[in-house]
């Protein structure tokens, strides 16, 4: 197998917002030949899928800006720091954003968003024997929740219906536990 690995010579930060935190690093190339690839660095994020005794899901329909239109989403946000555990904050995302807890997670995989552009890893998890508390959005979060059947949300993610990479692998993943074991 050929060696594909690219090595960091130098490093460049070009923005360090609220959000985002963009570098400019210049590689040596397997080849010899040297590029640059400019990347958003990421602490990462936790998503649930939070299923009902009945098999609905909490699902949220949230604002997007950057594509400008509301979004159909599964309840997820950043890790506070890169060393904050994922499961915690699948925890808390949960409650805060649905006045949810849940008594089973399942870890259900991690994934790489947006390999070329971002180092953000999001861990996927599944919420089960849930209960009902109040809900704690941030000031700046609105969002409405609505309770889908998982095997509708599967239709929806294969009719093309959900965009959201992270809600539809979570859907996926969910649907074939509940229905093929």
């Amino acid at each position: 197998m050929s060696n594909l690995e690219e090595k960091q010579i130098k490093r460049e930060e070009i923005f360090h917002g609220v959000a985002l935190h963009v570098v400019k690093d210049d590689v040596l190339l397997p080849n010899g030949n040297t590029s640059v690839r400019e990347i958003s660095l990421h602490n990462g994020a936790s998503a649930v899928i939070p299923i009902l005794p009945d098999g609905r899901v909490i699902m949220e329909r949230q604002y997007r800006y950057a594509h400008r239109r509301v979004m159909l989403e599964i309840p997820a946000g950043k890790l506070d720091s890169a060393d904050e555990p994922p499961l915690e904050a699948a925890m808390r995302e949960l409650r805060e954003e649905t006045g949810a807890t849940a008594e089973k997670l399942t870890f259900l995989g991690k994934i790489a968003s947006a390999p070329a552009l971002l180092d953000e890893i999001i861990y996927l998890y599944m919420a089960e024997d849930i209960s009902f508390g109040d809900r704690e959005l941030d000031d700046d979060e609105f969002l409405d929740l609505e309770f889908i059947p998982l095997d509708t949300l599967y239709g929806m993610v294969m009719n093309g219906e959900i965009e959201d990479a992270k809600t539809q692998i979570a859907i996926l993943k969910a649907w074939q536990i509940k229905n093929i074991g």
